[in-house]
């Protein structure tokens, strides 16, 4: 018998995309579940493979599946698997690196040009009551690119991506990356990190692009963010845990940080207690207006993303259970 794929929950309306290209070999069934802990037992007890989307992956789920041999992470981030609980049954891990490079690097210098250019002190001035005069603000925001460093901590495929956008707007590009291979930098022709802090200290605006690994939670906090040359703007489409929230709060408070641009926060959807950022981004607070924008991990959203993300998926798990050779492989020990 064809081996079986389950979804996690119920995605698609019709299983037309999955059944072409995982062909007679497989069989795919959309669990309608809200978590994992809910998918069938019939599912559950015969699943080789699980598609994973929104859910979260725990290794007393792992225990409900005992033919799982590939678990595909619909989306580029990993962090919601249990990949150590993974390791020891030798459950293959992967995940689905490329689906929405453009898209976020697009709303990353989206979110950089619209802070930098003013164009939301603008809107906020134009709306007040009274409106602003009709003329230019003076703002420590505005900047020209061409004198600013781009600092860019994470340099794969979507902080390569973001590399080549600063660069075509002119700014002076630095990124830090341990994990890339030497001459990397030069193929794209930016400059190099050697350390996170040198990064810092020449990011007058940094853009965030490393997954979130117990390595990087948590990496940027007080001390990093004061690294950071006065009035920069930090923005972040990666992941929330990242960068230490309540911090960047207090230093756009003190005004060492000129403005924020976050796709992610560290708890989402957010809840109680609110976080600092987003208290004062609802309520219009004036030492936030214009100086921070905040989109609900919305980075990766076009129609021709989710059809990269549906394709890719079933590509991935496809190559996984049948070979040649598995694809996007996240392996234990990486990172």
């Amino acid at each position: 018998m064809a081996a079986l794929v389950v979804y996690s929950e119920e995605l698609y309306e019709d299983d037309a995309v999955e059944r072409a290209i995982f062909g007679p070999d497989l069989r795919v069934a959309f669990a309608k579940a809200s978590r994992v802990a809910e998918v069938p037992d019939a599912l559950a007890a015969e699943a080789e493979g699980l598609m994973i989307f929104r859910h979260f992956l725990t290794g007393e789920d792992l225990q409900r599946f005992p033919k799982l041999r590939a678990v595909v992470r619909m989306g580029v981030g990993y962090d919601r698997l249990d990949r150590a609980a993974c390791a020891l049954r030798n459950i293959l891990v992967c995940n689905v690196p490329d689906y929405g490079t453009t898209e976020v690097a697009d709303h990353a210098i989206a979110l950089a040009l619209a802070l930098r250019r003013g164009l939301l002190l603008h809107h906020a001035a134009q709306r007040q009551t009274p409106p602003a005069p009709w003329a230019y603000l003076d703002h420590k925001l505005i900047r020209r690119n061409e004198s600013l460093g781009f600092g860019i901590l994470g340099l794969g495929r979507i902080g390569t991506a973001v590399a080549l956008r600063a660069k075509a707007f002119g700014a002076r590009v630095i990124a830090y990356d341990p994990y890339q291979p030497n001459g990397v930098e030069r193929a794209l022709g930016i400059a190099r990190a050697r350390s996170l802090d040198d990064l810092l200290a020449a990011a007058d605006t940094l853009s965030i692009h490393t997954p979130l690994t117990p390595e990087t939670r948590g990496m940027l906090s007080a001390r990093e963010l004061a690294l950071l040359p006065r009035d920069a703007v930090v923005v972040n489409t990666a992941r929330g845990p990242i960068l230490d929230i309540e911090a960047l709060a207090a230093a756009m408070q003190s005004g060492h940080i000129a403005g924020a641009g976050l796709d992610v926060l560290p708890s989402e959807p957010p809840v109680a207690p609110i976080p600092t950022l987003l208290a004062a981004y609802r309520a219009r607070a004036p030492w936030v207006e214009g100086r921070l924008i905040i989109t609900p991990h919305s980075a990766f959203h076009t129609p021709e993303a989710w059809q990269d993300i549906r394709v890719k998926s079933a590509e991935t798990m496809r190559a996984a259970l049948l070979g040649p050779r598995p694809q996007n492989v996240i392996a234990p020990e990486m990172f």
